[in-house]
């Protein structure tokens, strides 16, 4: 983890700033579903209005088109929280860059009735290049649970996959789980913003009257890098 203020365009700014006030984004004592006691949590459950949907999609469009542009056909969300995801996002960028993207999700157990199978939304075709979007990953087990299903279901072409905040952690090994994706499955990850830029946005700087990241949490934050940061 590097210091100093991290220079980000406007719009990761803005982001940072719309975790913290959605609650998304919080800081005091956690445990993640591996077990490691952190000092910061993101939790995008916590994007409960239309409105705030809405403007995280409009976040997660801005980093596709800055990272992968709009020229492919599928925006795929891993059930469940890539759902909502997939479909708030796919809406932006129809609407902020004219790009007719379908969406794709899947369901946990496999429908027998009406419309069968274990995907909704867009039929995956031979040949559709694919984006993943997620919420975070930190051992990236979904994603290793969605390739095999895209690609049972077609012959898609997996273009990459975009998170909202890369937590920097280590995977399996000592690189981060995202580097790791990227390096199991050949394709390009990237995340709306980094915890490396949400620390140096928020240190020392008030949000609405409240520093959510002072001396104390810093030094927390540090130490949890310590021993968890990926290489």
């Amino acid at each position: 983890m590097k210091k100093g203020n991290v220079k980000m365009e406007q719009y990761k700014k803005d982001f940072i700033e719309f975790m913290v006030g959605c609650q998304v984004l919080t800081f005091g004592d956690f445990t993640t579903k591996s077990g490691r006691k952190t000092p910061f949590f993101v939790n995008t459950g916590n994007y409960k209005t239309g409105r705030q949907l809405s403007q995280l999609g409009d976040y997660y469009a801005k980093a596709i088109k800055e990272n992968f542009g709009t020229d492919f056909e599928v925006l795929y969300g891993p059930a469940y929280k890539g759902i909502p995801l997939s479909v708030a996002t796919s809406i932006a960028l129809a609407n902020s860059y004219g790009a007719d993207v379908a969406y794709c999700s899947n369901r946990k157990e496999a429908k027998d009735h009406g419309e069968t199978g274990v995907l909704l939304g867009s039929k995956l075709k031979d040949g559709d290049r694919v984006i993943i979007i997620e919420d975070v990953t930190t051992a990236g087990t979904s994603i290793y649970e969605t390739m095999p299903l895209l690609k049972e279901a077609a012959n898609v072409e997996v273009l990459g996959l975009i998170i909202s905040v890369d937590r920097m952690e280590k995977g399996k090994a000592e690189i981060s789980a995202l580097n790791e994706l990227a390096e199991t499955f050949k394709f390009k990850t990237c995340s709306i913003v980094t915890m490396e830029e949400v620390i140096g946005y928020l240190y020392n700087r008030k949000i609405d009257g409240i520093c959510y990241i002072d001396d104390e949490i810093k030094e927390r934050i540090v130490e949890y890098y310590n021993q968890y940061g990926a290489k």
